[in-house]
């Protein structure tokens, strides 16, 4: 999993990735490929 700064960049890798708030923080999350795997906060 990757932390990032930005994830709106990462989030156009691949078609299933989707952006979650979980606990103030946000994820990037892929069902399908999960190593599109990113954190930010």
């Amino acid at each position: 999993m990757k932390v990032r700064s930005s994830l709106k960049s990462l989030k156009t890798r691949h078609k299933d990735c989707k952006v979650v708030r979980r606990k103030g923080r946000l994820y990037v999350i892929n069902k399908t490929d999960p190593r599109f795997k990113a954190r930010q906060g």
